[in-house]
Protein backbone atom coordinates (compact mmCIF):
# COMPACT_ATOMS: atom_id res chain seq x y z
CA UNK A 1 0.00 0.00 0.00
CA UNK A 2 2.81 2.33 0.38
CA UNK A 3 4.00 2.26 -2.67
CA UNK A 4 0.87 2.86 -4.27
CA UNK A 5 -0.15 5.72 -1.77
CA UNK A 6 3.23 7.52 -1.38
CA UNK A 7 3.25 9.14 -5.39
CA UNK A 8 -0.21 10.20 -5.08
CA UNK A 9 0.71 11.75 -1.39
CA UNK A 10 4.08 13.62 -2.63
CA UNK A 11 1.62 14.99 -5.40
CA UNK A 12 -0.88 16.20 -2.83
CA UNK A 13 2.19 17.17 -0.73
CA UNK A 14 3.83 19.75 -3.15
CA UNK A 15 0.54 21.12 -3.98
CA UNK A 16 -0.03 21.99 -0.04
CA UNK A 17 3.63 22.85 0.62
CA UNK A 18 3.15 25.25 -2.63
CA UNK A 19 -0.11 26.85 -0.81
CA UNK A 20 1.25 26.44 2.67
CA UNK A 21 4.36 27.95 2.34
CA UNK A 22 3.30 31.81 1.59
CA UNK A 23 0.55 31.06 4.69
CA UNK A 24 2.74 32.24 7.56
CA UNK A 25 3.87 35.72 5.98
CA UNK A 26 1.09 36.22 3.07
CA UNK A 27 -0.94 38.78 4.90
CA UNK A 28 1.71 40.62 6.35
CA UNK A 29 3.05 40.69 2.91
CA UNK A 30 0.22 41.50 1.07
CA UNK A 31 -0.91 44.74 3.43
CA UNK A 32 1.83 46.64 2.11
CA UNK A 33 0.99 46.51 -1.18
CA UNK A 34 -0.59 48.93 -3.16
CA UNK A 35 -4.46 48.93 -2.90
CA UNK A 36 -4.52 46.29 0.33
CA UNK A 37 -6.51 46.89 3.37
CA UNK A 38 -7.08 44.49 6.06
CA UNK A 39 -10.50 43.34 4.49
CA UNK A 40 -9.01 42.68 0.89
CA UNK A 41 -5.80 41.01 2.49
CA UNK A 42 -8.66 38.56 3.99
CA UNK A 43 -9.91 38.37 0.42
CA UNK A 44 -6.69 37.40 -1.05
CA UNK A 45 -5.95 34.76 1.79
CA UNK A 46 -9.35 32.95 0.82
CA UNK A 47 -9.47 34.05 -2.14
CA UNK A 48 -7.95 30.32 -4.13
CA UNK A 49 -10.56 28.55 -1.80
CA UNK A 50 -13.47 30.49 -3.92
CA UNK A 51 -12.25 28.72 -7.21
CA UNK A 52 -11.35 25.39 -5.42
CA UNK A 53 -14.87 25.66 -4.15
CA UNK A 54 -16.17 26.41 -7.88
CA UNK A 55 -14.00 23.23 -9.56
CA UNK A 56 -13.78 21.04 -6.75
CA UNK A 57 -17.11 19.05 -7.99
CA UNK A 58 -16.29 19.93 -12.27
CA UNK A 59 -12.70 17.80 -11.63
CA UNK A 60 -14.21 15.25 -9.65
CA UNK A 61 -16.58 14.59 -12.29
CA UNK A 62 -14.51 14.71 -15.04
CA UNK A 63 -12.22 12.00 -13.33
CA UNK A 64 -14.85 10.15 -13.29
CA UNK A 65 -15.51 10.37 -16.99
CA UNK A 66 -12.12 10.94 -18.46
CA UNK A 67 -9.88 9.60 -15.69
CA UNK A 68 -8.11 10.55 -12.54
CA UNK A 69 -4.44 10.89 -14.63
CA UNK A 70 -5.20 13.43 -16.92
CA UNK A 71 -7.50 15.17 -14.53
CA UNK A 72 -4.81 16.02 -12.34
CA UNK A 73 -2.73 17.23 -14.87
CA UNK A 74 -5.04 19.92 -16.65
CA UNK A 75 -5.11 20.95 -12.17
CA UNK A 76 -1.41 21.12 -12.04
CA UNK A 77 -0.97 23.25 -15.03
CA UNK A 78 -3.34 25.56 -13.91
CA UNK A 79 -1.83 26.29 -10.99
CA UNK A 80 1.68 26.55 -12.16
CA UNK A 81 0.02 29.59 -14.36
CA UNK A 82 -1.68 31.21 -10.59
CA UNK A 83 1.79 30.76 -8.91
CA UNK A 84 3.67 32.25 -11.97
CA UNK A 85 0.93 35.51 -11.77
CA UNK A 86 0.96 35.89 -8.10
CA UNK A 87 4.77 36.01 -8.42
CA UNK A 88 4.92 38.55 -10.88
CA UNK A 89 2.00 40.58 -9.13
CA UNK A 90 3.15 44.23 -7.45
CA UNK A 91 -0.50 44.99 -6.55
CA UNK A 92 -3.13 43.40 -4.50
CA UNK A 93 -5.24 43.07 -7.12
CA UNK A 94 -2.83 41.09 -9.65
CA UNK A 95 -1.76 39.05 -6.28
CA UNK A 96 -5.52 38.23 -6.28
CA UNK A 97 -6.19 37.02 -9.96
CA UNK A 98 -3.00 34.56 -9.24
CA UNK A 99 -4.32 32.93 -5.71
CA UNK A 100 -7.95 32.42 -7.73
CA UNK A 101 -5.91 30.82 -10.48
CA UNK A 102 -3.84 28.66 -7.72
CA UNK A 103 -7.26 27.79 -6.83
CA UNK A 104 -9.00 27.13 -10.03
CA UNK A 105 -6.44 23.64 -10.33
CA UNK A 106 -8.90 22.15 -7.66
CA UNK A 107 -7.40 18.23 -7.62
CA UNK A 108 -7.97 17.65 -4.12
CA UNK A 109 -10.99 15.23 -4.57
CA UNK A 110 -9.25 13.72 -7.54
CA UNK A 111 -6.14 12.24 -5.43
CA UNK A 112 -8.24 11.27 -2.44
CA UNK A 113 -10.48 9.61 -5.16
CA UNK A 114 -7.84 7.59 -6.59
CA UNK A 115 -6.19 6.56 -3.57
CA UNK A 116 -9.88 5.09 -2.93
CA UNK A 117 -9.61 3.40 -6.05
CA UNK A 118 -6.22 2.00 -5.26
CA UNK A 119 -6.72 0.98 -1.58
CA UNK A 120 -9.18 -1.40 -0.06
CA UNK A 121 -11.47 0.32 2.13
CA UNK A 122 -10.67 -1.25 5.45
CA UNK A 123 -7.30 0.12 4.98
CA UNK A 124 -8.36 3.48 3.41
CA UNK A 125 -8.22 5.31 6.73
CA UNK A 126 -4.71 4.08 6.99
CA UNK A 127 -4.33 5.22 3.47
CA UNK A 128 -5.63 8.77 4.08
CA UNK A 129 -3.36 8.85 7.85
CA UNK A 130 -0.35 8.60 5.10
CA UNK A 131 -1.77 11.87 2.91
CA UNK A 132 -2.66 13.35 6.01
CA UNK A 133 0.87 13.31 7.50
CA UNK A 134 2.66 13.76 3.94
CA UNK A 135 0.71 17.43 3.80
CA UNK A 136 1.17 17.90 7.56
CA UNK A 137 5.20 17.39 6.98
CA UNK A 138 4.94 19.71 4.16
CA UNK A 139 2.83 22.47 6.48
CA UNK A 140 5.90 22.04 9.06
CA UNK A 141 8.49 22.68 6.31
CA UNK A 142 6.49 25.23 5.10
CA UNK A 143 6.23 27.10 8.93
CA UNK A 144 9.79 27.45 8.60
CA UNK A 145 11.28 28.10 5.35
CA UNK A 146 7.86 30.33 4.51
CA UNK A 147 9.26 32.90 7.19
CA UNK A 148 12.95 32.58 6.32
CA UNK A 149 12.86 32.72 2.41
CA UNK A 150 9.99 35.40 2.55
CA UNK A 151 11.36 37.57 5.18
CA UNK A 152 14.95 37.47 3.78
CA UNK A 153 14.50 36.72 0.15
CA UNK A 154 10.79 37.99 -0.88
CA UNK A 155 7.42 36.75 -0.82
CA UNK A 156 7.46 36.99 -4.30
CA UNK A 157 10.16 33.95 -4.27
CA UNK A 158 8.08 31.74 -2.25
CA UNK A 159 5.33 32.05 -5.59
CA UNK A 160 8.49 30.73 -7.75
CA UNK A 161 9.30 27.53 -5.54
CA UNK A 162 5.53 27.30 -5.52
CA UNK A 163 5.63 26.81 -9.57
CA UNK A 164 9.00 24.68 -9.19
CA UNK A 165 7.54 22.71 -6.89
CA UNK A 166 3.87 22.04 -8.84
CA UNK A 167 6.65 21.05 -11.84
CA UNK A 168 8.08 18.23 -10.19
CA UNK A 169 4.49 17.11 -9.17
CA UNK A 170 3.86 16.86 -12.38
CA UNK A 171 7.15 14.48 -12.88
CA UNK A 172 5.68 12.51 -9.88
CA UNK A 173 2.42 11.75 -11.47
CA UNK A 174 3.97 10.53 -15.07
CA UNK A 175 7.14 7.88 -13.32
CA UNK A 176 5.41 7.15 -10.25
CA UNK A 177 1.75 6.96 -10.25
CA UNK A 178 -0.16 2.88 -10.84
CA UNK A 179 -3.15 3.62 -13.49
CA UNK A 180 -6.52 3.22 -11.29
CA UNK A 181 -8.22 -0.03 -11.39
CA UNK A 182 -10.54 -0.71 -13.98
CA UNK A 183 -14.66 -0.42 -11.92
CA UNK A 184 -18.07 -1.83 -13.15
CA UNK A 185 -20.80 -0.51 -11.42
CA UNK A 186 -24.82 -1.47 -12.39
CA UNK A 187 -26.18 2.92 -11.64
CA UNK A 188 -27.69 3.94 -14.14
CA UNK A 189 -26.99 7.94 -15.94
CA UNK A 190 -29.43 9.10 -13.65
CA UNK A 191 -28.80 7.46 -10.19
CA UNK A 192 -24.68 9.17 -11.14
CA UNK A 193 -25.82 12.69 -11.58
CA UNK A 194 -24.46 15.30 -9.06
CA UNK A 195 -27.55 16.05 -7.51
CA UNK A 196 -27.33 12.15 -5.78
CA UNK A 197 -24.21 13.12 -3.80
CA UNK A 198 -26.41 15.21 -1.92
CA UNK A 199 -29.17 12.59 -1.22
CA UNK A 200 -26.98 11.09 1.95
CA UNK A 201 -27.26 12.29 5.17
CA UNK A 202 -24.41 10.95 6.28
CA UNK A 203 -22.70 12.50 3.61
CA UNK A 204 -24.60 15.86 3.98
CA UNK A 205 -23.60 16.17 7.52
CA UNK A 206 -19.25 16.19 6.46
CA UNK A 207 -19.85 18.76 3.66
CA UNK A 208 -21.13 21.37 6.10
CA UNK A 209 -18.30 19.46 8.76
CA UNK A 210 -15.31 20.49 5.68
CA UNK A 211 -16.79 23.89 5.76
CA UNK A 212 -16.83 24.61 9.33
CA UNK A 213 -13.34 23.26 9.14
CA UNK A 214 -11.52 25.31 7.03
CA UNK A 215 -13.39 28.61 7.57
CA UNK A 216 -12.48 28.62 11.21
CA UNK A 217 -8.96 27.77 9.56
CA UNK A 218 -8.56 30.56 7.67
CA UNK A 219 -9.54 33.15 9.95
CA UNK A 220 -6.83 31.47 12.23
CA UNK A 221 -3.74 31.86 9.61
CA UNK A 222 -5.28 35.51 9.18
CA UNK A 223 -4.77 36.83 12.16
CA UNK A 224 -1.78 34.62 13.68
CA UNK A 225 1.00 36.69 11.66
CA UNK A 226 -0.78 40.25 12.15
CA UNK A 227 -1.07 39.96 15.74
CA UNK A 228 2.49 38.32 16.17
CA UNK A 229 3.57 40.87 13.86
CA UNK A 230 2.03 44.03 14.55
CA UNK A 231 3.13 46.24 17.27
CA UNK A 232 2.28 46.52 20.52
CA UNK A 233 0.50 49.90 20.44
CA UNK A 234 -1.79 47.95 17.72
CA UNK A 235 -2.75 45.01 20.17
CA UNK A 236 0.70 42.57 18.71
CA UNK A 237 3.54 41.15 19.75
CA UNK A 238 6.28 42.85 17.86
CA UNK A 239 7.54 39.66 16.23
CA UNK A 240 9.90 39.65 13.13
CA UNK A 241 8.26 37.72 10.04
CA UNK A 242 11.34 35.42 10.48
CA UNK A 243 10.51 34.77 13.78
CA UNK A 244 6.95 33.43 13.14
CA UNK A 245 8.61 29.86 12.88
CA UNK A 246 8.74 29.20 16.53
CA UNK A 247 4.66 29.84 16.76
CA UNK A 248 3.82 27.51 14.20
CA UNK A 249 6.40 24.88 14.73
CA UNK A 250 5.70 23.64 18.25
CA UNK A 251 1.97 23.57 16.87
CA UNK A 252 2.52 21.85 13.95
CA UNK A 253 4.49 19.08 16.05
CA UNK A 254 1.85 18.30 18.60
CA UNK A 255 -1.10 18.29 15.69
CA UNK A 256 1.23 15.57 14.17
CA UNK A 257 1.31 13.98 17.39
CA UNK A 258 -2.22 14.08 18.07
CA UNK A 259 -3.19 12.57 14.54
CA UNK A 260 -1.90 9.06 15.49
CA UNK A 261 -4.33 8.35 18.36
CA UNK A 262 -7.53 10.71 16.39
CA UNK A 263 -7.30 8.25 13.69
CA UNK A 264 -6.52 4.60 15.68
CA UNK A 265 -9.73 5.65 17.64
CA UNK A 266 -11.62 7.21 14.71
CA UNK A 267 -11.04 4.23 12.44
CA UNK A 268 -10.20 1.28 14.59
CA UNK A 269 -12.53 2.04 17.37
CA UNK A 270 -14.98 3.35 15.81
CA UNK A 271 -15.56 6.44 17.50
CA UNK A 272 -15.15 9.04 14.65
CA UNK A 273 -18.06 11.42 15.68
CA UNK A 274 -16.63 11.51 19.07
CA UNK A 275 -13.22 12.92 18.18
CA UNK A 276 -14.85 15.30 15.83
CA UNK A 277 -16.54 16.66 18.86
CA UNK A 278 -13.27 16.66 21.20
CA UNK A 279 -11.56 18.30 18.29
CA UNK A 280 -14.14 21.01 17.80
CA UNK A 281 -13.94 21.87 21.65
CA UNK A 282 -10.19 22.29 21.43
CA UNK A 283 -10.27 24.45 18.48
CA UNK A 284 -12.68 26.67 20.10
CA UNK A 285 -10.23 26.87 23.84
CA UNK A 286 -7.75 27.41 21.34
CA UNK A 287 -9.21 30.32 19.13
CA UNK A 288 -10.35 32.00 22.57
CA UNK A 289 -6.82 32.15 23.60
CA UNK A 290 -5.81 33.74 20.32
CA UNK A 291 -8.69 36.04 21.05
CA UNK A 292 -8.22 37.74 24.41
CA UNK A 293 -4.00 36.70 24.97
CA UNK A 294 -2.77 40.57 25.96
CA UNK A 295 1.11 38.14 25.92
CA UNK A 296 3.07 36.03 23.46
CA UNK A 297 2.71 32.86 25.69
CA UNK A 298 -0.73 32.17 26.51
CA UNK A 299 -1.59 33.24 22.30
CA UNK A 300 0.91 30.45 21.47
CA UNK A 301 -0.97 28.22 23.59
CA UNK A 302 -3.59 28.83 21.95
CA UNK A 303 -2.27 28.02 18.29
CA UNK A 304 -0.87 24.94 19.72
CA UNK A 305 -4.70 23.87 20.88
CA UNK A 306 -5.99 25.31 18.05
CA UNK A 307 -3.50 22.77 15.69
CA UNK A 308 -3.94 19.95 17.78
CA UNK A 309 -8.03 20.13 17.31
CA UNK A 310 -7.65 20.91 13.66
CA UNK A 311 -5.16 18.27 12.96
CA UNK A 312 -7.50 15.64 14.30
CA UNK A 313 -9.55 15.94 12.08
CA UNK A 314 -7.34 14.99 9.00
CA UNK A 315 -6.99 11.45 8.73
CA UNK A 316 -10.63 11.04 9.17
CA UNK A 317 -12.37 13.51 6.58
CA UNK A 318 -11.54 12.52 3.31
CA UNK A 319 -12.31 8.69 4.75
CA UNK A 320 -15.49 9.07 6.10
CA UNK A 321 -16.90 10.87 2.71
CA UNK A 322 -15.31 8.16 0.81
CA UNK A 323 -16.92 5.47 2.95
CA UNK A 324 -20.25 6.79 2.89
CA UNK A 325 -19.72 7.91 -1.06
CA UNK A 326 -21.33 4.78 -3.44
CA UNK A 327 -18.76 3.66 -6.03
CA UNK A 328 -19.47 5.64 -9.00
CA UNK A 329 -19.38 8.88 -7.37
CA UNK A 330 -16.44 8.82 -4.85
CA UNK A 331 -14.63 11.89 -6.98
CA UNK A 332 -18.23 13.72 -7.11
CA UNK A 333 -18.93 13.15 -3.25
CA UNK A 334 -15.34 13.96 -2.58
CA UNK A 335 -15.46 16.48 -4.87
CA UNK A 336 -18.46 18.12 -3.28
CA UNK A 337 -17.05 17.67 0.34
CA UNK A 338 -13.62 20.09 -0.88
CA UNK A 339 -15.92 22.15 -2.56
CA UNK A 340 -17.85 23.56 0.69
CA UNK A 341 -14.22 22.96 2.77
CA UNK A 342 -12.96 25.56 0.25
CA UNK A 343 -16.39 27.67 0.14
CA UNK A 344 -15.68 27.55 4.14
CA UNK A 345 -12.12 28.88 3.18
CA UNK A 346 -13.09 31.37 1.43
CA UNK A 347 -15.84 32.96 3.41
CA UNK A 348 -13.95 32.85 6.59
CA UNK A 349 -10.82 34.60 5.05
CA UNK A 350 -13.55 37.41 3.97
CA UNK A 351 -15.56 37.32 7.07
CA UNK A 352 -12.22 37.09 8.97
CA UNK A 353 -10.83 40.02 7.43
CA UNK A 354 -14.20 42.17 7.89
CA UNK A 355 -14.15 41.56 11.51
CA UNK A 356 -10.67 41.87 12.31
CA UNK A 357 -11.35 45.52 10.36
CA UNK A 358 -14.15 46.85 11.75
CA UNK A 359 -14.05 45.50 15.30
CA UNK A 360 -10.90 43.30 16.99
CA UNK A 361 -9.51 39.68 17.54
CA UNK A 362 -11.76 39.39 20.71
CA UNK A 363 -14.90 40.01 18.61
CA UNK A 364 -13.73 37.49 16.23
CA UNK A 365 -12.86 34.99 18.80
CA UNK A 366 -16.39 35.26 19.89
CA UNK A 367 -17.59 34.34 16.58
CA UNK A 368 -15.85 31.46 16.00
CA UNK A 369 -17.05 29.86 19.89
CA UNK A 370 -21.04 30.60 17.96
CA UNK A 371 -19.60 28.83 14.79
CA UNK A 372 -18.05 25.97 16.76
CA UNK A 373 -21.31 25.61 18.83
CA UNK A 374 -23.14 25.45 15.59
CA UNK A 375 -21.13 22.72 14.50
CA UNK A 376 -20.88 20.61 17.55
CA UNK A 377 -24.69 20.19 17.39
CA UNK A 378 -24.28 19.26 13.58
CA UNK A 379 -21.67 17.06 13.87
CA UNK A 380 -24.12 15.04 17.03
CA UNK A 381 -26.24 14.37 14.55
CA UNK A 382 -23.57 12.31 12.50
CA UNK A 383 -23.15 8.10 12.33
CA UNK A 384 -20.26 6.75 12.16
CA UNK A 385 -19.50 4.56 9.39
CA UNK A 386 -18.42 1.63 10.96
CA UNK A 387 -21.36 -0.32 10.93
CA UNK A 388 -20.59 -0.79 7.25
CA UNK A 389 -18.49 -3.68 5.93
CA UNK A 390 -17.43 -5.00 2.40
CA UNK A 391 -17.35 -8.56 1.25
CA UNK A 392 -14.24 -9.05 -0.98
CA UNK A 393 -15.10 -12.72 -3.38
CA UNK A 394 -12.97 -13.84 -6.55
CA UNK A 395 -14.08 -14.21 -9.70
CA UNK A 396 -13.35 -18.34 -9.76
CA UNK A 397 -15.35 -18.61 -6.80
CA UNK A 398 -18.56 -16.64 -6.95
CA UNK A 399 -20.79 -15.69 -9.57
CA UNK A 400 -20.97 -12.47 -11.08
CA UNK A 401 -24.42 -13.78 -12.46
CA UNK A 402 -26.24 -13.44 -9.22
CA UNK A 403 -24.89 -9.57 -8.69
CA UNK A 404 -28.31 -8.06 -10.01
CA UNK A 405 -30.41 -9.82 -7.42
CA UNK A 406 -28.27 -8.58 -5.04
CA UNK A 407 -30.11 -4.74 -5.81
CA UNK A 408 -32.62 -3.62 -3.52
CA UNK A 409 -32.08 -6.62 -0.82
CA UNK A 410 -32.56 -5.66 3.09
CA UNK A 411 -28.91 -4.75 4.09
CA UNK A 412 -27.18 -4.40 0.77
CA UNK A 413 -25.50 -0.95 0.47
CA UNK A 414 -24.44 -1.54 -3.22
CA UNK A 415 -21.69 -3.50 -5.63
CA UNK A 416 -19.12 -3.53 -8.28
CA UNK A 417 -16.54 -5.45 -9.35
CA UNK A 418 -12.92 -4.56 -9.89
CA UNK A 419 -12.09 -6.31 -13.17
CA UNK A 420 -8.59 -5.15 -12.94
CA UNK A 421 -7.87 -7.36 -9.90
CA UNK A 422 -10.73 -10.05 -10.78
CA UNK A 423 -12.67 -8.97 -7.41
CA UNK A 424 -16.52 -8.65 -6.35
CA UNK A 425 -17.40 -6.00 -4.12
CA UNK A 426 -20.53 -5.73 -1.70
CA UNK A 427 -21.08 -3.52 0.77
CA UNK A 428 -23.62 -4.32 3.71
CA UNK A 429 -24.96 -2.66 6.83
CA UNK A 430 -23.74 -4.99 9.75
CA UNK A 431 -26.90 -4.13 11.92
CA UNK A 432 -28.86 -5.76 9.00
CA UNK A 433 -26.76 -8.78 7.04
CA UNK A 434 -23.77 -10.20 7.64
CA UNK A 435 -20.55 -11.58 5.34
CA UNK A 436 -21.20 -15.49 5.54
CA UNK A 437 -24.81 -14.95 4.47
CA UNK A 438 -23.65 -12.99 1.35
CA UNK A 439 -20.71 -15.02 0.54
CA UNK A 440 -23.40 -18.04 0.48
CA UNK A 441 -25.97 -16.00 -2.08
CA UNK A 442 -22.94 -15.30 -4.25
CA UNK A 443 -20.89 -18.72 -3.94
CA UNK A 444 -21.01 -20.63 -7.89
Amino acid sequence: MIKTVMPLSLIVALRFLGLFIVLPVLSAYALTLDGASVFIVGIVIGSYALTQAIFQIPFGMLSDKIGRKKTLLFGLLIFIVGSVVAALSTDIYTLMIGRFLQGAGAIGSVVTAMISDLVKEETRAHAMAIMGGTIALSFAVAMVVGPIVGGIYGVDKLFWITAGLTVFAILVLFTAVPEAPKIVHHYSEAESKIKEVFKDKSLVIMYVTFLFHTSIMTMAFLIIPIVMTQSVDDGGFAWDKTELWKVYIPAMIFGLIAMGPAAVFGEKKDKGKEIFLLSIVLIAIGFLLMGFATAALPFIIGVVLFFIGFNMFEPLLQSFVSKFAKVHQKGAAIGAANSFAYFGAFMGGMLGGWVLHAYSRGTLALIVLGLSVLWFLWVMKLRNPGHRGNVYMEFDRYDQEKLPAMKGREGIVEYYTNETEGVIVVKYDKDITNEDVIRELMVK
